[in-house]
């Protein structure tokens, strides 16, 4: 495992249960968020990974909407909450890195808000990985915050140390990764944030045919 990735891995642990408190009830209040999802639940065919799943949130949203979906992560305490709070769901600890998925077995992935902390120079290797498990026309979701590439490395957050580092690029550059992946773009979401510069963006992409 990479240095980056243990110290994303460190870091969830830390602040897993902040975390969770924070976001657990957030779908209720954010409709966009959730006509996303469903639009990729309607459009996608199973299995559906979500991979970087935290404490699952998404994972159940998806398996409420009807799909057969599994969820990975990084951190064994995000698992464990997961596990915890979802019964009814496979979770297992892994990285988006390197999936133990055979080739062409996935009809989705979504990456919600968990591709921020990988590397510039990894990025079309990981959406290679991505594009490796998914059959001909799998589809894959990523939400994510967006910036002018800057590159931030907090020591506090959710009120815990961390020791991550936060990528936050611009769309046209997470487009060019998915691309250079061989993953073509069939819809693209920007919102500005709070800050000048910086916002969130979501991608549906798709492997061909």
């Amino acid at each position: 495992m990479t240095d980056h990735l243990a110290a994303t891995r460190a870091s969830y642990d830390n602040v897993a249960d902040a975390y969770h408190e924070l976001v657990k009830d957030r779908m209720a209040g954010n409709p966009m968020e959730r006509a996303m999802l469903n639009a990729f639940a309607e459009l996608t065919g199973d299995p559906i990974a979500d991979l970087g799943c935290g404490a699952g949130r998404t994972t159940a949203y998806l398996k409420s909407a009807g799909c057969a979906v599994s969820g990975i992560d990084l951190s064994p305490k995000m698992v464990e909450l997961a596990r915890r709070n979802n019964p009814g769901i496979p979770f297992e600890v892994g990285s988006m890195t390197e999936l133990r998925f055979r080739d062409d077995e996935l009809g989705g992935v979504l990456a919600w808000y968990s591709t921020f902390h990988i590397p510039q120079p990894e990025l079309p290797a990981l959406f290679v990985e991505f594009k490796r498990v998914l059959r001909p026309g799998g589809r894959v979701l990523i939400g994510t915050h967006t910036g002018q590439d800057e590159v931030l490395r907090p020591e506090k957050a959710y009120g815990h140390a961390v020791s991550y580092t936060a990528y936050l690029y611009r769309p046209e550059l997470l487009v060019g990764a998915l691309e250079q992946a061989g993953l073509t773009i069939t819809a693209q979401l920007t919102e500005p944030g709070s800050r000048p510069g910086r916002g969130y963006a979501a991608f549906f992409a798709q492997t061909p045919t």
